[in-house]
């Protein structure tokens, strides 16, 4: 009970100080430092209210720094309350997540009204909706299939599985692909003692690193293929994923051989009983696999025109997708047996979660998103400006989509680019140009933001669902900081480090 006092003091005090000076800064102008900017936030707030898309730019280059520190919370709480407050964590984190979300969207609201509204709609509408929508259809099918069999997890099958996982990425998606193999990957191995590491590396290669080769593998390259980067262009950075793939598998193949042999493993016999032949059951679930594969490659493909949604333009064939995922994830309920669902262990649960964390993640980063998309106009200018080699694109565009969305983080970086090499010529004739003259700026923005992913928990949605799955079975996984510092620090900083010399 005293723990709930102090967390309830703590929130309000939080709310208070970042109210009472957001609820100022609209009083007396945000821009009061830059005159030639912007004569007050007020007048900006209405001017972004009328010109609509364009509000987005100019939010951000009013907002100050601290905007962010709702969002900087958010992460806080998802790293330290699992920690200190296991039991309050797992009973309330919704109730967490929307207390940070209503922290920034209050003073957001009242500061700048109409224009806040309309980025708060917007990234719900656009980004939240189907973000979310896209992870429950994977998420349903992928529940749908399971392995039956004996499969033990020694060091070779667990290399192998992992290297099918990561195979599989770039073709159904990381959440696809991470969806469908962690559990048989769980089960082989719960007769394993030590198996933390092993759904670590998971996460990085099959959640992660794997989808780096088509614009169905992670978000990031599916907007630059909306953008006119052709469907194939991201099979050139297939070198760099080989490398860092091949790195970690090999890393991996080593700890599991150590800790199989350490346990005793190496060498005994296989457990008595009757051994039952693998095979694969609920495959019809693979139709409704290539059903949500075909509908977002359709989305990329047609122009069937824009509807607006509460003031949101998006268009018609993005609303059709995210149909045709609701009815394939209905579909795959409504077809697949109760008992394959039990056998898999399939619980609403790590969906649950993601949707109720991500929500308040989506909304606590808006300001971070809205300054970084300002440009040189916003707070982070000195970041943007001094993002100039192939290098620092990989560096700067990984380190913020390993905390922040990587989809918009790509986003932002491959306009930087545009901007940089070729400054008010059109996009359809630009992006052709950064495909061939610059490639290696692309490659490193698209190889940094979905390597990096695999950074923190929060860096790609799957990362999320493969811990909570887990843990439901069984695995201790380690905390928030402790998965970076014992395993992303120690592995994929020096991985990525030869990759830049290599390569940027």
């Amino acid at each position: 009970m005293r723990l709930g006092k102090w967390i309830a003091i703590i929130f309000l005090l939080s709310i208070f100080a970042f109210l009472v000076p957001a609820i100022a800064a609209s009083d007396h102008g945000v821009a009061a430092t830059n005159d030639t900017k912007h004569s007050s936030t007020q007048e900006t707030a209405h001017a972004v209210a009328e010109t609509g898309h364009g509000g987005h730019i100019n939010l951000g280059e009013v907002l100050p720094l601290w905007s962010c520190i709702p969002f900087a919370c958010m992460l806080l709480s998802i790293a330290l309350f699992p920690l200190l407050a296991p039991k309050f964590w797992h009973h309330h984190f919704g109730k967490v997540s929307a207390f940070w979300a209503a922290a920034i969207g209050i003073p957001f609201l009242i500061a700048y009204k109409g224009a806040a509204l309309y980025a708060i709609t917007h990234i719900i509408v656009a980004d939240y909706v189907p973000f979310i929508i896209l992870l429950w259809a994977l998420f349903t099918v992928s529940g749908g299939i399971m392995l039956k069999g004996t499969l033990r997890g020694t060091p070779v099958v667990n290399t192998i599985m992992i290297l099918i996982g990561t195979v599989l990425a770039s073709w159904m998606g990381t959440t696809g692909a991470a969806m469908l193999m962690i559990r048989p990957f769980l089960k082989a191995n719960n007769y394993r003692k030590n198996r933390t590491f092993m759904v670590v590396f998971f996460i990085f290669l099959v959640a992660n690193i794997g989808g780096s080769l088509t614009p169905l593998g992670d978000p990031p390259l599916f907007l630059g293929f909306l953008h006119g980067v052709s469907f194939f262009w991201t099979m050139k950075i297939l070198p760099h994923m080989l490398v860092t793939a091949g790195i970690l598998l090999g890393i991996y193949f080593i700890l599991d051989s150590y800790h199989y042999k350490k346990e005793g493993l190496k060498g005994a016999p296989v457990e008595e009983g009757e051994k039952e032949p693998l095979k694969l059951v609920g495959t019809h679930n693979f139709l409704f696999l290539g059903g949500i594969v075909g509908a977002v490659l359709m989305s990329g493909i047609v122009d069937w025109g824009q509807v607006n949604t509460f003031g949101i333009h998006r268009s018609i064939q993005d609303w059709a997708r995210d149909g045709i995922l609701v009815v394939m994830g209905v579909l795959s309920m409504l077809t697949t047996s109760k008992k394959i669902h039990e056998d898999n262990d399939f619980s609403w649960f790590p969906i649950i979660e993601v949707a109720y964390l991500f929500i308040g993640i989506f909304i606590t980063m808006v300001p971070c998103l809205l300054i970084l998309k300002a440009g040189l106009k916003g707070e982070l200018a000195f970041l943007i400006a001094a993002v100039k080699e192939p290098a620092h694109y990989f560096w700067v565009t990984g380190a913020l989509s390993g905390f922040l969305d990587n989809a918009p983080t790509y986003l932002t970086f491959f306009n930087t680019a545009l901007g940089a090499f070729y400054p008010g010529m059109p996009e359809p004739q630009a992006v052709p140009l950064l495909m061939t003259e610059t490639s290696i700026y692309l490659k490193a923005i698209s190889a940094g933001a979905v390597f990096f992913g695999s950074f923190s928990y929060i860096g790609n949605a799957p990362n999320f669902m493969v811990r909570s799955i887990a843990e439901e079975a069984g695995t201790p996984m380690p905390s928030f900081f402790g998965y970076i510092l014992k395993f992303s620090i120690i592995y994929l900083l020096p991985t990525f480090v030869l990759v830049t010399l290599i390569f940027f």
